[in-house]
């Protein structure tokens, strides 16, 4: 009876080490990120911000019709381009990342305060929640920053451009993306 049981231990101990993933008893996924400046953010992110890139916050924009001013200009001959046109989007890109800059500034500010209170281990529920909400109002301002562009640009160029744009991005009706014009096949009208 006993070496049944000792069989069946054995037999049991086998399964589980087949069945296991390799590496699963050792996963530690956020190892080595309490190094980082900022813990919540990747260096990239941290770049990312300081750099005022887009960090897909307009893709509700961009997949939808509504072209970004950076790649409307890296496709501008490609797109015809006007040099009035190139001059608008140089501007309106301009303006844009200079926004995103001065508001990526202010969440990795805001970042890093929120990782010191808990690194001095003094957060408080109702602190938090004050953090938290100034956080996510500079959140919303980056991304209204970059959305907003979308909106400007795709009313800088014309349906064709438009058209162009999406097909030359891969999203275009031919490669079976979505509308061409903000979704309603339609465009707005020009400022």
């Amino acid at each position: 009876m006993k070496r049944n049981g000792l069989a069946a231990l054995f037999g049991l101990a086998v399964l589980a080490a087949v069945t296991l993933p390799a590496g699963a008893e050792t996963t530690v996924p956020y190892a080595g990120w309490q190094t980082r400046d900022i813990k919540a953010l990747s260096p990239q992110q941290v770049d990312d911000l300081r750099a005022g890139r887009g960090m897909s916050l307009a893709l509700a924009a961009e997949l939808n019709g509504y072209p970004g001013p950076r790649h409307v200009l890296d496709l501008g001959a490609a797109l015809g381009l006007s040099a009035e046109q190139r001059a608008l989007f140089e501007d309106l890109f301009g303006e844009m990342q200079a926004e995103a800059q001065r508001l990526g500034a202010a969440i990795l500010k805001q970042e890093a305060a929120l990782d010191q209170a808990f690194g001095s281990g003094g957060v408080e529920d109702g602190e938090l929640r004050e953090r938290l909400a100034a956080l996510g109002a500079l959140q919303g301002e980056l991304r209204y920053a970059h959305l907003r562009t979308h909106l400007t640009a795709q009313a800088l160029l014309t349906p064709q451009q438009v058209a162009r744009y999406n097909a030359l991005r891969g999203y275009g009706a031919d490669a079976g993306g979505g509308a061409s014009h903000g979704g309603h096949g339609q465009q707005p009208a020009r400022p």
